[in-house]
């Protein structure tokens, strides 16, 4: 489910009032591949209920170039909704999800290991609430920029 940005906090509230533990992560996501599936899987490995964090398509130009996202928002979340391993989904359109943890409130925190707990903002906001910090290993070989290479060395 969608889960609008105004009503994070008190949804995440009522999740935990039922005794749920909340997992988040939060990214791009704008071509899915194997490496996002096992990272969303483990990711929810850690909890009750997966939360991702989605870039806003405004917020992945400022990260990673004009030509991005390939894939809107919409159907970004779509994409993510639609994996087993994904229950929420919340748009956020800050340089780090700082602010979103801050409302969420989740009981594990989940990045990739591309991050250190000494690179990753958000750290010091998740233990600050008695949160913890899961980095979890890339997947070899699995990139969105590295099937947009593949793609236009194609084309090329």
């Amino acid at each position: 489910m969608l889960i609008d940005r105004n009503d994070a906090a008190q949804f995440c509230e009522d999740l935990r009032q039922r005794g749920k533990q909340i997992v988040f992560t939060n990214g791009c996501f704008d071509i899915i591949h194997a490496g996002h599936v096992r990272y969303l899987t483990t990711a929810k490995s850690f909890g009750d209920v997966l939360i991702v964090g989605l870039n806003t398509d405004e917020s992945v130009r400022r990260l990673k170039g004009a030509n991005r996202p390939i894939n809107c928002q919409d159907d970004r979340a779509e994409v993510l909704l639609g994996l087993k391993a994904v229950e929420h989904v919340i748009f956020f359109g800050e340089q780090t999800a700082e602010a979103l943890i801050s409302e969420v409130k989740p009981a594990v925190y989940v990045k990739g290991g591309d991050y250190t707990l000494a690179t990753l903002p958000e750290a010091k906001i998740v233990h600050g609430f008695g949160g913890r910090v899961e980095l979890v290993n890339l997947v070899a070989g699995r990139s969105t920029t590295g099937v947009i290479e593949k793609i236009l060395a194609g084309l090329r």
